[in-house]
Order: structure tokens, then C-alpha cells, then sequence
């Protein structure tokens, strides 16, 4: 079969296989960690290794909590105190060090995308045979928003972390599937980012070689385009709005930035991580927790609740791998005094997310193609799941492999106050790849729908494909069903919502990865 790369060159000095479901995110792609006193014991050689270890353990109050420490005389527990204070300061340096080397590169290894075969982004399908859908497959990936681990940002309230590496990575992916809701939402499906071939050039081809690939819209560009040293200077005059832009076209640009400015790591940022850690906390999770896919779901349900800038907007998460038209209708519903399926009642538009477990240790392949056919569905927005304790977002697929998303990056924060913020660190240009087989069967999928009549038909749908798929595998991966969960003998909605997910924090400190809180299909 005949392949063709993207262009992905390793860094110099650095030998590499290149794997169809390679992690790319650095020497040690492992999600399990170590804890700073085994690091200072550790070589270099014997630390991807080490597995299930806590990697760092705050010292600071956790939420609601306080010190119990005994206070001796002479002044001992002062000095106790300071001696506790200085460990603390040098697990810090060891962490920030520990996650620099673990997530801090970019290791490109060629991912292969067959000629023969389409590929599909969404509801988009491309084939490569044609120069120019390898073109406009790379401007649409590249236009998804890329949320990652960051560093240095203002210490999360009640602990000393200023990082997620490590930890957060279902999180972020809990990001990047909201972020694509709300481009589909503020931007439209249809919407790709201007520069986003520009980017691609800038960002992935290094110095003193060209570009392995190349796109026909940039063939005025220079050949050899180095790796520019101050990335700062260089982001500053590259995402200045070129004058010829339409009043459309910045009003779009001045929404995508919006976007990405929900999303940045401070306390004032309605889908930052300082926000979702703190709404994790009455679900039974804390900051340095592995967040599982349902819970992450009911996270972001919680953080739009809480956020009136999005404008009209809900999310629902579906309970027990079931969506009840009646509660998704109730939510969506603006218009008081009238019923939800009044043909002139007003809707909001909803985020549907969808938990689910699709097999016992490993992924059933007999969901494999309806997982395919979901993604294809205009108004998917994604799934979150990933491999065992390592989380990926996907969204698309080529014959047996998911292309995804991955958080697992270390980056710098960036201050969104500053005008004109680079925007490169927020996007990705490299698709990969990943077996089917190798997805974890904990995830969520995610769907969108702008109003009533998009809802109406995403339920037609989603009845068609889940209903031809329970035809080969006996059980659908989840039901769409008439009416409101309280008429199936459930508790109110919300608080069962939110205990349903206090329950799903505490099996996802479980020892086995893969034991989760899902209905085992």
C-alpha cells in the first residue's frame, strides 16, 4: 500500500522509531511518575521504569482542610516547619525539572496516511490522491484547538503545583472537546483558521532543510523556512491581522481568540485549570488526581453552568449510557411558560456528552465500526478517552486508526491580556495516529446541537446508527429514548447527575487503570 508523510523530522541527535501510534511528547511517554526523592536517588537510565508512584504530594492544605502538626518547645516547630518548607521549595525544582525532561520535547515521528484509503476530520472526508485535499485536510486539523500541559502559571489554590504535567491530561482533553463545541458554536462547523498553513510552515520545518511536504497555497513562500530563534517576536508579527481582512473575517479572529482566552491557565479563566480543579473538588477530586472521562464530563457540565459569557449554551451528560430527549429538552429550553416541544418555544443550543464503557479490559471490536460511524455525524464533536491512564482527544479516523489530539506537551503559559497573543502553541499541525485496538474503553463522545431542529435530527441519527450497529453487536454503545429520566424511576436530574459522578471520582482511584465507572457493554 502506498503511504506518503506528513513532514515530521525528529530533532537532531535523537534516534527514533517511527510507530503508527507514536506519543511523540518525549523521551518517556508513560503517564505514570515518580516521587521527587526517588528522582534524586534515580540515573537518567532507570527512570521510565518506575511505575504508579505519586509523583509529587503538596504539602499545602488541601481544600477544607488544615495542619495538625504538634508544637514542641525551644522553638522546634518552628524550625520543623522551615525544614518542611525547604523540602517542599526542592521538590518543586525537581518536579519542574523532572517534567521539563519528560514533557518538555516535541519528538516528531513520520505518521503514514495511506493514498488509498480517505481519511475523515469530523464529518469531513479528504482523499489524498488530490494535492489539494492533503491540503485542506492539513488546514482543518490545524484549526482544531490544541490545549496541553502548561507550566509556570499561578500556583493552584490550596497547593504549591504551578503544572498539570503529569496529571492533568484528561482534563485538557475534557478542554479540546469543549473548545471544538464552542468554535461549532461562536465560528461554525464549517470554520478553519486563516493562518493555519502558515503556522504549519513556521512551526515544523527546521533549520537548513526543506519541507517534506508541501502545500500548494504556500508555494510563494521561501523553500527553506528557518525555525525563528525568538518565537515571541516572531508570534507578535505573525498574528498581526493583515489590513485587507473583512469585517467577517476579524470578528471571527477576534471570537477565536476569545475562545482560546476561556481556556488559558489563571484563576479568572472560566475553563482554565484553576476553574475545573476547584469545581473537581465536590466530586471527590483534588489537584495531582487522575480525572477519569465521566468525571471530566461532569466538570465541563459544571464550568459552562457557571459561565455566562458563552453565551446560550448548555451541556447535558447522559446517565446510565442513556439520553432522555425529555431532560435534554427541559435544559435547552428559554422560554418560560411554555413547554419544551412548543413549536414556538425558544432553544439554547446543547453540548450532548456521553459516557460510556465500551468492553471490559480492552475495547470490544465489535464497536469499532460504530464508533466510526458516530464520528462521521456532523454534529460530533469528539471523543476523550485514550489509553490506559493516558488520555487523547479524538477527531477523526483512517481505516483501523483514530487520529487524535495529544495533551501530553509541556508548554509555557501565555498571557492572553497581551494584544495580539501568539497563537501557535494553541494549535497543533501534526496529525497522529493510534490503533483501534489500542483505545482504553473508558471515554465520552461528545455531540453538538445548535437548536431544536439540529437536536431533532441528531436523535434521528443517533436512533439509526445505534439501532443498525445493536443488529451485529446485541447491545447499542448507548440509547436515545422519549420522555425524562424521573418517568424511568430516577432521582431529580441534576443531583443524580452529580452523585452518579461522586461515585465515578471514587472508583477512579482505583488500583486497576482500566476499572471504571461506566456500564460494561
Amino acid at each position: 500500500m502506498e503511504l506518503f508523510p506528513f513532514q515530521d523530522d525528529a530533532p537532531e541527535g535523537l534516534t527514533l522509531c517511527a510507530r503508527e501510534d507514536a506519543a511523540w511528547t518525549g523521551p518517556i511517554c508513560s503517564m505514570n511518575s515518580v516521587s521527587p526523592p526517588s528522582v534524586q536517588r534515580l540515573t537518567h537510565d532507570e527512570l521510565p521504569h518506575l511505575e504508579g508512584q505519586q509523583l509529587f504530594h503538596s504539602r499545602a492544605p488541601s481544600h477544607g482542610e488544615s495542619y495538625r502538626r504538634p508544637i514542641s518547645a525551644g522553638g522546634s516547630a518552628h524550625g520543623q516547619q522551615s525544614e518542611l518548607d525547604e523540602m517542599d521549595k526542592i521538590k518543586c525544582k525537581v518536579l519542574s525539572v523532572w517534567n521539563k525532561v519528560k514533557y518538555g520535547w516535541t519528538v516528531k515521528s513520520k505518521t503514514n496516511f495511506s493514498k488509498l484509503s480517505p481519511a475523515y476530520l469530523f464529518d469531513h472526508v479528504y482523499h489524498f490522491e488530490e494535492e489539494e485535499n492533503v491540503e485542506r485536510f492539513q488546514k482543518d486539523f490545524a484549526s482544531r484547538i490544541w490545549l496541553t500541559y502548561r507550566r509556570e502559571f499561578q500556583p493552584l489554590e490550596g497547593t504549591m503545583w504551578t503544572t498539570d504535567c503529569g496529571w492533568g491530561c484528561m482534563l485538557r482533553s475534557g478542554q479540546m472537546l469543549l473548545a471544538q463545541g464552542l468554535l461549532a458554536h461562536l465560528l461554525g462547523r464549517e470554520w478553519t483558521w486563516p493562518e493555519a498553513l502558515l503556522t504549519s510552515r513556521l512551526a515544523e520545518t527546521d533549520p537548513g532543510k526543506s519541507s517534506s511536504f508541501s502545500c500548494p497555497s504556500t508555494a510563494h513562500l521561501p523553500q527553506k523556512l528557518p525555525l525563528l530563534a525568538s518565537r515571541s517576536r516572531a508570534s507578535s508579527e505573525l498574528w498581526n491581522p493583515p489590513c485587507h481582512c473583512s469585517l467577517d473575517e476579524l470578528e471571527k479572529e477576534r471570537r477565536h481568540r476569545k475562545i482560546i482566552s476561556w481556556f488559558v491557565d489563571r484563576p479568572e479563566a472560566p475553563f482554565g485549570i484553576h476553574h475545573l480543579v476547584d469545581l473537581g473538588h465536590s466530586l471527590g477530586k483534588k489537584a495531582g488526581d487522575w480525572y477519569g472521562p465521566s468525571v471530566t464530563a461532569h466538570i465541563v457540565r459544571k464550568a459552562v453552568d457557571c459561565c455566562s459569557e458563552v453565551g446560550c449554551l448548555a451541556v447535558y451528560v447522559a446517565q446510565d449510557c442513556t439520553v432522555y430527549k425529555g431532560d435534554v429538552a427541559g435544559l435547552a429550553s428559554r422560554s418560560e411558560g411554555k413547554a419544551a416541544w412548543d413549536p414556538s418555544a425558544e432553544w439554547r443550543a446543547v453540548i450532548i456528552l456521553v459516557p460510556m464503557r465500551l468492553g471490559g479490559e480492552n475495547l470490544n471490536p465489535a464497536y469499532v465500526d460504530c464508533v466510526k460511524e458516530l464520528l462521521r455525524l456532523n454534529f460530533c464533536i469528539g471523543i476523550i478517552g485514550g489509553k490506559p491512564r493516558h488520555s487523547l482527544y479524538f477527531v477523526g479516523y483512517q481505516d483501523d486508526f483514530l487520529l487524535y489530539l495529544d495533551p501530553h506537551y509541556c508548554q509555557p503559559c501565555v498571557d492572553t491580556t497581551q494584544e495580539n497573543f501568539p497563537l501557535e502553541s494553541f494549535h497543533c499541525t501534526f496529525p497522529r495516529k493510534t490503533a483501534f485496538s489500542k483505545m482504553d474503553p473508558s471515554c465520552t463522545i461528545g455531540f453538538y446541537a445548535r437548536d431544536r431542529g439540529e437536536f431533532e435530527q441528531l436523535c434521528s441519527e443517533l436512533t439509526q446508527v445505534l439501532n443498525s450497529a445493536a443488529v451485529k453487536e446485541k447491545y447499542p454503545m448507548f440509547s436515545v429514548v422519549e420522555g425524562c429520566s424521573q418517568a424511568y424511576g430516577f432521582e431529580e436530574h441534576v443531583s443524580q447527575q452529580t452523585s452518579q459522578a461522586q461515585r465515578c471520582a471514587k472508583r477512579d482511584r482505583a488500583k486497576k487503570p482500566t476499572v471504571e465507572e461506566f456500564v460494561v457493554l
